[in-house]
């Protein structure tokens, strides 16, 4: 999508005028993409060359706005490392303390001394392959769930995270759902914080499932491995 997006709309990007600063670049990408959230411009290190954080994705521009490098990484050639993604995880960065966790399903495992919020799509595969391969492996740590039904792929997840959510046990009931198919009857009269928790999602620019949020703030989207999540537990500490 953002291929088309942005081929379409290259055309009339290619001014001629200089951009003195980041704030008048900033709003020249707003005017070329009125659509789209334009969440910051910066110089980088490198020379005549702007970062761009566009949506939910970083692009590259010079300073006359005449090009837009789409899907690039910037590495680093002695290191290796991908600036790009540091980059992004900074700018993606949480607020952990003022993440509403009453709103997520908590679930201890052993004595629960370290922190993890995970968006979750009771029908979205991935997310169920996170709980079963790699959540169900942890240890010491306090789990937040926050359901977050994607409607759109999914038309039924929302009822089933409202019955989840009801049911007396909901922290059994989620894992139940997410490990072993069954799903819980919710209690009639109650109110599941589902839509609270959609719309605390978009403002976190959360656009699938599953989406992890360290302590530290730092977040990844995906399925990830065990490994790659203990790694990140202890770096987050």
């Amino acid at each position: 999508m953002w291929k088309q997006v942005i081929c379409a709309a290259l055309a009339g990007l290619l001014a001629a005028n200089a951009w003195a600063d980041e704030a008048a670049l900033k709003k020249a990408v707003e005017i070329a993409y009125p659509k789209l959230k334009v969440h910051s411009v910066t110089k980088t290190p490198f020379n005549n060359l702007y970062e761009v954080f566009l949506g939910d994705e970083i692009f590259y521009t010079d300073e006359k706005f005449t090009f837009f490098i789409v899907e690039g990484r910037l590495i680093d050639a002695k290191t290796r490392r991908n600036l790009t993604a540091d980059r992004m995880e900074e700018l993606t960065r949480v607020d952990f303390s003022t993440l509403p966790l009453g709103q997520a399903i908590k679930v201890v495992k052993g004595n629960g001394s370290r922190k993890l919020v995970v968006f979750s799509d009771p029908d979205c595969p991935y997310c169920k392959q996170l709980e079963q391969q790699s959540l169900s492996g942890l240890n010491d740590v306090t789990i937040y769930t926050f359901l977050y039904p994607l409607e759109g792929l999914h038309p039924d997840a929302a009822n089933k995270a409202r019955a989840i959510w009801c049911a007396p046990d909901r922290a059994r009931a989620w894992q139940d759902w997410m490990l072993n198919g069954q799903l819980a009857k919710g209690a009639a009269g109650c109110n599941a914080p589902v839509d609270e928790n959609v719309e605390l999602g978009k403002k976190l620019g959360v656009s699938g499932t599953p989406l992890l949020i360290f302590s530290n703030g730092k977040r990844v989207s995906g399925a990830i491995p065990r490994q790659e999540i203990e790694s990140r537990l202890a770096a987050s500490r």
